[in-house]
């Protein structure tokens, strides 16, 4: 699959039954519901203030999580997955995308006007955004992009990179491995970690393959997939995948 910004990965065209995601309960998801509900988390983040220009922070490996990682981006914001608890001296940050837990227990410092988005159980308090409830009941429908490749699609605090940037580190692990349709990449990085997002994430989508979130790094959930993200301290653990070690990333 061809794709100049992450969008194009997710297309009306594209839409079909493949298996697109595996969560670590092995629950599959089709890419016809990855793109459809991709679409609406933008949607619904859209009402959250995300736009270009802002960063919007993503905590958790889970579908929810991702799916505000695709939602910042179809609105041209920038991702920090995992971000510090302290934000408060954060420029542009516009929302934290987090556990409701996590957000009523003030475990973040949130810079003035940003905004509270839980997911999980629904929120107590009238400010957290509930993400589950308003991604569910959002429009399933997204305008037509046009976003330039040079926009900045994630950071990680200390360097930020652009659409081109890892989606071109993310063909390279397509060549590089040989992955096909129907290869799983299992995710045992952090996504904090630009490649981990470029590898486990970016890269099985253009080869329509499948990203599995283990969310815990155990044999069982590894062996769901041919291959496994992950750095060389993982070296050892995973007895069956092809490991691509994050240190061969190109990004």
């Amino acid at each position: 699959m061809t794709a100049a910004t992450v969008d194009d990965l997710l297309t009306r065209e594209l839409r079909d039954d493949h298996t697109s995601l595996v969560d670590a309960t092995g629950r599959e998801f089709d890419h016809h519901w990855l793109c459809t509900t991709a679409w609406k988390a933008g949607n619904f983040l859209r009402h959250a203030g995300v736009r270009e220009g802002v960063t919007v922070g993503v905590v958790g490996e889970a579908p929810l999580p991702l799916l505000a990682f695709f939602g910042t981006t179809l609105l041209e914001g920038t991702t920090r997955f995992d971000p510090p608890a302290d934000l408060a001296d954060a420029e542009d940050f516009r929302a934290l995308v987090a556990p409701v837990r996590d957000l009523e227990s003030d475990v973040y410092d949130l810079p003035p006007g940003a905004q509270r988005v839980g997911y999980g159980a629904k929120p107590d308090e009238p400010d957290v955004h509930h993400f589950d409830a308003g991604v569910w009941s959002e429009n399933p429908a997204f305008p037509p992009l046009d976003i330039d490749p040079e926009t900045a699609l994630l950071t990680d605090g200390d360097r930020t990179v652009s659409h081109a940037d890892v989606l071109a580190a993310a063909r390279e692990v397509v060549d590089d491995y040989g992955l096909e349709a129907g290869d799983h990449v299992v995710v045992r990085a952090p996504l904090s970690d630009p490649r981990t997002v470029a590898a486990g994430v970016l890269a099985p989508l253009l080869a329509d393959g499948a990203i599995v979130l283990t969310g815990d790094t155990d044999e069982t959930a590894a062996e769901r997939g041919a291959y496994a993200v992950s750095d060389s301290s993982d070296d050892g653990a995973v007895p069956e995948p092809t490991r691509i070690d994050l240190d061969d990333i190109g990004l």
